[in-house]
């Protein structure tokens, strides 16, 4: 029988001492975004590497952090998982890797997904197929960081990470299907804009049409934030796209995303 989740605290102060001190040690998860942002991903790394006797890897690490123009939670993320990328290409250690990836702590899968996102021998296809185990994590955290660590990769080979996306969409997972439009929206949150879809958001538009009645919300605020997104550049190709879609689909499914789709259109 499985635990019952935890309810994370409303405020850093209020995180207990013991729950803290359980996650900086990568012994449980984080409950909520406010515990994900409180936990110190330094101290985490090291009791990581002390842990698996790989300390040598700290120090360079390290210093990526302290060279960092601006610290912040996503950054530091960033900085640890290329990080570990570089020393466990260095030492060959693919065994290392795989403890990462399969880390009960979700921070540190984080990391292990930037392993994949900014490793720049692996194909589109590859980086792809490699970073779809962490669009399916359970937790909330890890999907997050799943499309922030291949977005640039995505951007740079659109046509055929949206070729491969497409197939995403008929995914039994809905973390995999809302990874498809999430990871290629055209202003991703806390990421750079994506310029081509937002000039040209018809070039998504086998993404878009796969998901136009999914039945899961997940995904379907995922399409509607997305068509938002586009309406700020491109109104009328939003307003005809879900005209249409109104037109051809009756389902729930679809009067909701459109609704939310065109909620800041006059």
């Amino acid at each position: 029988m499985s635990k019952p989740k935890r309810t994370g605290a409303r405020k850093t102060s209020e995180i207990p001492v013991s729950i803290l001190e359980q996650l900086n040690k990568g012994e449980i998860e984080t409950a909520n975004l406010v515990e994900w942002l409180a936990v110190d991903q330094p101290v985490l790394l090291n009791h990581l590497l002390t842990q698996h006797d790989r300390t040598a890897y700290l120090k360079p690490i390290l210093k990526r952090i302290n060279q960092l123009k601006k610290q912040t939670v996503n950054s530091i993320n960033e900085a640890i998982g290329t990080g570990l990328l570089e020393q466990i290409t260095q030492q060959n250690d693919a065994v290392f890797l795989q403890t990462i990836s399969l880390h009960p702590a979700d921070l540190v899968r984080c990391w292990a997904a930037y392993t994949v996102g900014k490793n720049k021998d692996l194909s589109t296809s590859e980086t792809l197929n490699r970073i779809q185990q962490f669009a399916a994590d359970q937790h909330f955290g890890v999907r997050e960081i799943s499309w922030l660590a291949v977005r640039e990769k995505i951007s740079s080979n659109l046509q055929e990470s949206i070729y491969i996306l497409t197939e995403w969409t008929n995914n039994v997972d809905e973390n995999i299907r809302r990874f498809a439009s999430e990871a290629i929206r055209p202003r991703g949150v806390w990421s750079a804009h994506i310029d081509a879809l937002k000039q040209n958001p018809a070039i998504a538009l086998s993404i878009l049409e796969a998901l136009k009645s999914d039945p899961s919300r997940y995904v379907q605020n995922s399409v509607a934030n997305w068509l938002n997104d586009a309406a700020k550049t491109c109104p009328l190709f939003v307003k005809e796209l879900c005209t249409r879609w109104e037109r051809e689909s009756k389902s729930k499914e679809t009067i909701y995303i459109v609704k939310r789709a065109i909620r800041n259109l006059s």
